[in-house]
């Protein structure tokens, strides 16, 4: 036992060593002279009576001072007899044996009246001891080790790399090979990722197996994605798989307000990887640095624009390290400058998409193994229903469903858990606290009826997965469609058909109100843009053909096409916004006519709407088939297993 602690017993590094004993040595001052300061102002009592030059000629003149010293101007002199003064804090009597006084000057006439008075007297000369130096020095002392207190603090405590005079220092933590890290086996979902990064790892753990075919490991990896699909978590597992010291660093923290900090800081981070080598280098959001250049706005001096030049030359220079290998996330590839992205600096643009159905499956897995599951849950059908949630929204769905299952006093995490955290992460919080009233819930009821009815009788739409009226986020209701089979690819046909979809509450609110509300602004938003892309971007109009008039947007605001005005013509603009008004006007027709057809079916909805709140597919296809939706109450029990109840009808489902 005593080996084994000792052999965990951290090594301390020299540096902090000295670090804590300069700062005790500096507190050990700082109490002894405070403690001096403070014993002369409380041993004030015991100090000599201060009188004044004329009590003086008083007390001679009496006979009543028995002797004196005098240094330089100062006069201490001792009583024959002890007199009584009143102290000037208390005001209580008190006795004095000595007494000091200043003299105006010494003369021989003074020296005289001595005598006369046979006064015992002597001259000395004026010393001071170490006590009466650092009396007379100490509030000095304070401010200066105050003001050395203070500089240290500025500097990072005499010697970090936040410290004012370390600007230049790289920023970048160093993570050692021997901390326990993530691997490739907690990454799910982006198997084609872990294959590229994992032939990185395999060079740097045995580099002769590739360098005897002549073979150059590439000088680095870009991982490129939308947010929260585990580029960092990739990186993390990247550095546990390796092996070997991980550099990572933000790319906001390479830009300071000073000129230059933050090409000096990129130099000392390679400097540290190359002195570490093999090594990896890690820059997240590398986008904060590496944008385009050439493309401010202001003039003038471009610190950004100097830093991303040091990583240009520091990736692929005249001295450079085949040892060091640097990985940078962004989910803005866009705006990455050229000379980037070119072979010998990011030879390999890996791309971590949204997951696809197993790898949803999968992430759920690795994201629930500390969660306690019941029976029931069956992750492979979760999955389905969660198309397009990435990594760090499965994570939070699963972290919501344990919330669930503590909420409700559970042991155990339930598929009804996790279905009511789905609807949370998928369509927004449940807004219980929102009363609206009737009115408002019928014509929401009719509203979101609307949407499911056309979405039902819409050929090659998503089947309908829930239809609510309970307020969720900004929506009064929600109506969620869910497709069978991943999609990467829209089909004229099915954009037609979305249009349709969207202008469905719409048209049921003037069917069956004689009236419009605002409920349909977000859907004529959603509509108008679906139907500007298919226009202007996607060629879908007979007018209009395979020609792109998009304007890009975003460019503004890095300076390089501001000078560019439309380059659209007045007839184009025409036809384009002609072409969008027909597309919105044609899905609004097609909606009216859909749920004019079937105005029985609508009503059937949304009365049950106005009853359950909620109601799922398969509901919505029993009130189409003209059936009746029976719900069945799930009961408590203690032991928490649910009771499995029979319906009268084959077609009652619960939910």
């Amino acid at each position: 036992m005593a080996k084994n602690k000792s052999k965990n017993k951290k090594k301390i590094p020299n540096n902090k060593i000295w670090k804590t004993i300069g700062g005790n040595i500096i507190i050990w001052i700082l109490i002894i002279i405070m403690s001096v300061t403070a014993l002369q102002i409380f041993s004030s009592d015991n100090n000599p009576k201060e009188i004044t030059f004329s009590d003086l000629k008083n007390y001679l003149n009496s006979g009543k001072v028995l002797s004196a010293e005098i240094i330089g101007r100062t006069f201490n002199g001792k009583f024959r007899e002890p007199e009584i003064f009143e102290n000037e804090v208390t005001g209580e009597p008190k006795e004095y044996s000595d007494f000091v006084t200043i003299l105006p000057e010494v003369s021989i006439e003074m020296t005289r009246i001595w005598d006369e008075n046979n006064l015992k007297y002597e001259f000395k000369d004026q010393s001071f001891g170490l006590t009466e130096y650092l009396i007379q020095f100490s509030p000095w002392l304070l401010i200066i080790l105050f003001w050395f207190f203070l500089m240290r603090k500025i500097q990072g405590g005499g010697g970090g790399q936040s410290g004012i005079f370390n600007f230049g220092k790289s920023k970048a933590k160093i993570i050692s090979p021997d901390t326990p890290k993530t691997s490739f086996n907690d990454v799910a979902g982006c198997e084609e990722a872990k294959v590229e990064l994992q032939e990185i790892v395999e060079f740097l753990k045995n580099p002769n197996k590739f360098k005897k075919l002549g073979a150059k490991i590439p000088r680095g990896g870009l991982l490129l994605g939308p947010p929260g699909t585990g580029k960092t978590l990739l990186a993390k597992a990247v550095s546990g798989e390796a092996g070997v010291p991980f550099f990572t660093i933000s790319g906001a923290e390479f830009v300071e307000m000073f000129v230059g900090v933050g090409a000096s800081r990129v130099r000392d981070l390679f400097d540290q990887a190359k002195r570490n080598a093999p090594s990896i280098i890690f820059i997240d959001e590398i986008d904060a640095v590496g944008r385009h250049r050439g493309a401010g706005l202001g003039g003038g001096h471009d610190e950004r624009e100097q830093t991303l030049n040091q990583i240009l030359v520091e990736m692929d220079g005249f001295d450079t390290d085949d040892s060091v290998i640097l990985l940078a996330a962004t989910n803005r590839a866009d705006v990455l400058d050229k000379a980037l992205l070119r072979p010998g600096r990011f030879d390999r643009q890996i791309v971590v998409d949204v997951p696809g159905l197993d790898g949803r499956e999968a992430i759920l897995k690795i994201h629930t193994k500390g969660i306690p599951l019941a029976k029931d849950i069956d992750l492979k059908t979760l999955a389905k229903g969660t198309p397009g949630l990435t990594g760090a929204d499965l994570e939070n769905l699963a972290n919501e469903a344990a919330l669930f299952a503590a909420r409700r006093n559970k042991k155990k995490v339930f598929m009804s858990d996790l279905e009511d955290a789905k609807d949370k992460v998928m369509m927004g919080v449940e807004r219980k606290s929102m009363i609206l009233t009737q009115n408002e819930r019928e014509i929401t009821a009719y509203h979101e009826g609307g949407h499911a009815l056309v979405a039902y009788h819409t050929k090659d739409a998503d089947p309908v997965h829930k239809v609510t009226i309970i307020p969720r986020g900004q929506a009064l209701g929600v109506t969620s469609q869910l497709p069978v089979d991943e999609k990467h690819n829209y089909s004229k046909k099915y954009l037609l058909g979305r249009l349709d979809i969207l202008m469905g509450g719409r048209s049921a609110e003037k069917l069956i109100f004689m009236d419009t509300t605002t409920g349909a602004g977000n859907d004529i938003a959603v509509a108008t843009d679906i139907s500007r892309k298919m226009v202007s971007e996607w060629g879908m109009t007979n007018e209009i053909g395979p020609l792109a008039f998009a304007q890009k947007s975003g460019e503004v605001f890095l300076g390089r096409d501001i000078s560019q005005g439309n380059d659209l013509s007045g007839t184009v603009s025409n036809l384009i916004d002609s072409e969008i008004i027909k597309l919105v006007k044609t899905a609004e027709e097609n909606a009216d006519h859909i749920l004019t057809n079937n105005i029985d079916q609508l009503h059937s909805v949304a009365k049950a709407l106005l009853e359950f709140e909620t109601i799922d597919g398969n509901d919505l296809n029993s009130l189409v088939n003209g059936d009746k939706i029976v719900r069945v109450k799930p009961e408590k029990l203690a032991d928490e297993k649910p009771r499995r109840r029979r319906a009268k009808k084959d077609k009652t489902t619960e939910s």
